[in-house]
């Protein structure tokens, strides 16, 4: 069975879409053909299948020897294609293995001497085992970037960089990502060998879930207390995006307090923490997720309902990456900006660059509704 059917087949069965994604469709023949690719494609339309499955088709597991890298920028999207992989190679010979930063190095070490067939990880860890001599690069056929313009970035570049060139002189170099600027494209074009570029736009997928963008208009000082009224809603399932981890450490010792239901995610949590984190409001017994950019990377979680920029962000692409959170596959969802007075003037300039009409809200008797000040006045 060819992998574009074996796609459609388990898509149908397993994850419930009607077709293949656009991203899909284009990568995976690609891919298979051995091409270098340099893939832009919006939050939730695919991309991890479409890499996936191709490197499922092309790797052998019968041979004890890594033969594709894949590289994350965070803990968590390292640890969830990791997870699509296990489902995808049950009954299969093919290993993976995850190296990531806060799980015990000597045990990671002990299972590389079994030769896992993937490896998926996140720089800092792979660049320490790399230089341990205990990952070897040179029969590496594959290298996946995801969310290659932070990769890419000037804080990740050397290293990996080091992992594309420590790989064998034949590899194929795919890279992907939900945004990927000029100079992404330029500094990925002197690591690749005539690479194809894709560019999926949100319009161009198969089903767009309708994703409001909305505003509250709040002083400083309440953003806290707006939370907690949005973590005691009904319905509301939120990843909050805060820029700054002492205010984001801040906030969540004042809404526990309050006995808000809320959980966090951020770089100074260990791996057992962070997964502690995530498996509590997967299940629901939180409402909100109060995370950093860094943290919530990449980041994929079923039934979210609301994206909330608790600080606004600083750049277009921050905006359009936390904002994919929402309006997965296909779902509804909201985006919800805590805006504060200082901050109007670069929301609206931010807003009219996305290309959306965002709408004021507030929060009455429990419940976000269009409107101002002036529409409790006259109810």
């Amino acid at each position: 069975m060819s992998a574009i059917n074996l796609l459609n087949e388990s898509l149908q069965k397993k994850w419930k879409f009607e077709t293949t994604m656009k991203v899909q469709e284009q990568m995976i023949p690609a891919m298979l053909e051995g091409k270098d690719i340099v893939a832009e494609s919006p939050t939730g339309s695919g991309k991890t299948l479409a890499y996936v499955l191709p490197i499922l088709n092309k790797v052998d597991g019968s041979k004890k020897s890594t033969q594709a890298l894949i590289v994350a920028p965070s803990q968590e999207l390292a640890m969830q294609i990791v997870e699509v992989i296990r489902e995808w190679i049950v009954g299969t010979d093919i290993t993976v293995q995850q190296l990531i930063g806060g799980a015990n190095m000597a045990r990671q070490i002990e299972k590389l001497k079994k030769k896992p067939t993937i490896v998926v990880g996140t720089p800092g860890r792979l660049n320490e085992l790399v230089r341990a001599n205990k990952l070897k690069l040179r029969e590496i056929q594959i290298v996946v970037l995801d969310e290659c313009d932070q990769l890419l970035s000037r804080d990740y570049r050397v290293i990996v960089k080091s992992f594309i060139e420590g790989a064998s002189p034949n590899r194929q170099v795919v890279l992907v990502s939900a945004t990927i600027t000029d100079e992404i494209r330029l500094v990925a074009s002197r690591m690749m060998k005539d690479p194809i570029n894709i560019q999926i736009k949100p319009e161009d997928m198969v089903k767009v879930g309708k994703v409001v963008h909305s505003f509250v208009k709040v002083d400083e000082r309440e953003k806290t207390d707006v939370l907690r009224r949005l973590a005691n809603m009904e319905g509301v399932r939120g990843l909050a995006f805060i820029n700054n981890l002492d205010q984001l450490l801040l906030k969540e010792v004042k809404l526990k307090y309050k006995d808000a239901k809320v959980v966090s995610l951020h770089a100074d949590m260990n791996k057992e923490e962070r997964k502690k984190s995530l498996d509590n409001f997967r299940k629901g017994e939180a409402r909100i997720l109060l995370a950093t950019d860094l943290a919530a990377r990449g980041l994929d979680i079923e039934g979210l309902t609301h994206v909330i920029h608790v600080d606004l962000p600083h750049t277009v692409e921050q905006y359009l990456h936390r904002s994919g959170r929402t309006g997965r596959a296909g779902a509804d969802g909201e985006v919800i900006t805590l805006l504060s007075y200082k901050d109007e003037k670069n929301y609206k300039k931010l807003l009219r660059e996305v290309g959306q009409k965002p709408v004021q809200k507030i929060i009455y008797k429990g419940q976000l509704i269009e409107g101002n000040s002036k529409t409790i006045a006259k109810k």
